[in-house]
């Protein structure tokens, strides 16, 4: 068991040590992350998953699965899904939801409210958040709890 335990701790963060190690990046709090740096990475991170789960369902034609990765990965979807995630965020995740819905950010939402966009924000600043710690499984989790509620 206590083996299985520490095959699992190293296998959680081998892409981020892989990264550090292979590029020789240095190790930062993460909680010195600006919240909008935590967004950037985390949009990327929920993305792969989603389309990762698209593309592992079916072989479809790039063009709908283009589509369908589209629309789960708008603003006006991860709001839905902050929805379903606000209960179930550990007070860690809370708050960096929060700073991140919080961010006055540069850019202006495109095709979506103010209030979605933010909502959004926050979504992938927790989402960055985990994936630079290394977190993947919770990751996973999240994004099954809200892909299968909102």
């Amino acid at each position: 068991m206590e083996e299985s335990i520490k095959k699992t701790e190293a296998l959680e963060n081998a892409p981020q040590k892989y990264l550090a190690e292979k590029f020789h990046l240095p190790v930062h709090d993460l909680k010195e992350y600006s919240p909008l740096t935590l967004a950037y990475i985390g949009d990327a991170a929920y993305e792969m998953v989603v389309r990762t789960v698209l593309v592992r369902r079916a072989n479809q034609q790039v063009n709908k699965l283009h589509k369908m990765a589209a629309s789960l990965v708008s603003a006006e979807h991860q709001s839905k899904m902050v929805a379903v995630l606000e209960e179930v965020f550990t007070p860690e995740e809370q708050q960096v939801y929060k700073r991140g819905r919080n961010a006055k950010a540069a850019t202006k939402a495109k095709n979506a409210s103010i209030t979605d966009y933010r909502r959004a924000t926050g979504l992938e600043a927790v989402m960055g958040y985990l994936y630079l710690k290394g977190d993947y499984d919770r990751i996973v989790d999240l994004v099954e709890m809200a892909l299968e509620k909102a």
